[in-house]
């Protein structure tokens, strides 16, 4: 793949990401939202409804993934480090959507945070940032070995 193409095609995917975020409250059903841009400490959570939540949760979750996915794709055109990928956000979907269920179930006051940031991890590109420099490593690495 050309390197030209390649940046328009992850500059592209970049500006979905920002554009899911910048519609967030279009897009998707979250009273947490406003809950945290708030006072949250001095309030109670919202009222809400819990599989639309969840729902919503998890469509963003599948979109910001894909989007990720599609940039870790362009950018290492490695099916091996792609069928990485999508193991490890899998991975971290079950474990994330499992601690925010817990918490979103059993919120007291003491716990607002840690739903702030397992919510947080949940609903941002966060992953992408994280392997993108791993695999950056990983391959710079590696050709070094094989250079030797």
């Amino acid at each position: 793949m050309k390197k030209r193409f390649k940046v328009l095609l992850i500059s592209f995917f970049v500006i979905l990401l920002a554009l899911v975020r910048y519609f967030e409250n279009e897009l998707f059903y979250d009273p947490l939202i406003k809950f945290y841009e708030a006072d949250y400490l001095r309030h109670t959570v919202p009222n809400f409804e819990t599989g639309r939540l969840f729902f919503n949760v998890l469509l963003r979750y599948a979109l910001n993934s894909t989007l990720s996915l599609g940039i870790l794709y362009v950018t290492f055109f490695d099916k091996n480090i792609f069928e990485f990928s999508v193991y490890l956000f899998s991975i971290f979907f079950v474990t994330w959507f499992l601690a925010f269920v817990f918490l979103i179930f059993e919120i007291e006051n003491q716990h607002f945070l840690a739903l702030f940031y397992v919510r947080r991890f949940l609903i941002h590109p966060i992953l992408v940032l994280v392997l993108m420099p791993a695999f950056y490593y990983y391959r710079r690495k590696n050709a070094h070995k094989f250079k030797s």
